[in-house]
């Protein structure tokens, strides 16, 4: 079967699409043949070899999501022939998600939903996850107010249509006029692309997706979440009160399921820049690295 891997560094032409051995799936485990993936930073940065003493060994199969066709539910609930979406933490289990077929535990995989194409279900999983595991955390309720910097990106776009979603107050801090209108169509009430604007101490939680650091817009005994880990720690606000986390995704196929409901409960909508084939996949990496993308870049099997 086909996969793309790397066997050194580099920019996107270390990207090969090689022959490999089909999974050999291990007990609860679930193979999928892989319909659509998508392009993720935490991709273009293991590509690289950014992401140092955390990179599994070369050569190595990148990719942490999916959306695919069931071959073999083993044993578990999902059947052959089902359309399913997964997230595997490529850099903690060595699995990546870019080959014809891939073996992952049951736990990670979901039914997907039904309102769009598989090729959209694949820019779900990672971010879809991170906005909704971060979005838990902060344990945001109908009637609180919630800022989230960076909320036109992949990760905020979906983290606004969530909370608003759940009945959360959302205003947004943008990196660019053109993403006011993005924030403000999807729910936020408020969109500024200036932290001056911002009312101090005015939020019950804040969401930051690119290290912002927007600590003063947090309420006394607040929360305050990051997920940019290059940025650095959250600064130690535990003087006022306030919880603060870096947070890490993690695989969650009862996370996928509640992404899927959203989605086919007309609440979620995720994006796609565009689509390449395989054999585009350096083209596509290209495309991601010079930014200004209005969804997400992905790739078809």
């Amino acid at each position: 079967m086909r996969a793309i891997q790397i066997d050194r560094f580099g920019t996107p032409d270390v990207l090969g699409i090689v022959e490999v051995p089909q999974p050999e799936p291990n007990v609860g485990d679930v193979l999928i043949r892989t319909i659509a993936t998508s392009i993720n930073p935490v991709d273009d940065k293991t590509r690289e070899g950014a992401i140092g003493d955390g990179t599994p060994p070369l050569p190595m199969m990148l990719g942490w999501e999916l959306a695919g066709i069931v071959v073999d539910g083993g044993g578990s609930e999902l059947r052959a022939g089902e359309r399913v979406i997964a997230m595997s933490h490529q850099l903690d289990s060595g699995r990546g998600t870019w080959a014809d077929l891939v073996a992952l535990p049951a736990h990670a995989v979901a039914v997907a939903p039904q309102a769009i194409s598989l090729v959209e279900a694949a820019t779900l999983p990672l971010p879809g996850l991170t906005a909704l595991q971060t979005l838990d955390w902060l344990a945001v309720s109908a009637g609180e107010r919630l800022l989230i910097a960076g909320a036109a990106g992949a990760v905020g776009g979906l983290a606004l249509q969530i909370a608003r979603a759940r009945g959360v107050e959302v205003d947004a801090l943008v990196s660019r006029d053109a993403h006011v209108d993005f924030a403000r169509d999807h729910g936020a009430g408020f969109v500024t692309t200036d932290h001056r604007a911002l009312q101090d101490r005015s939020y019950d939680a804040v969401f930051d997706t690119f290290g912002a650091f927007a600590t003063e817009a947090v309420v006394d005994h607040g929360r305050y979440a990051s997920i940019a880990t290059q940025a650095g720690p959250v600064p130690d606000l535990s003087a006022r009160g306030v919880r603060t986390t870096i947070n890490q995704v993690r695989e969650d196929g009862a996370g996928l399921a509640e992404l899927t409901k959203l989605v086919d409960g007309g609440y979620l909508r995720p994006r796609v820049h565009s689509t390449f084939g395989l054999h585009e996949v350096q083209a596509a990496h290209e495309r991601f690295r010079q930014g200004g993308l209005a969804g997400k870049i992905t790739v078809t099997f």
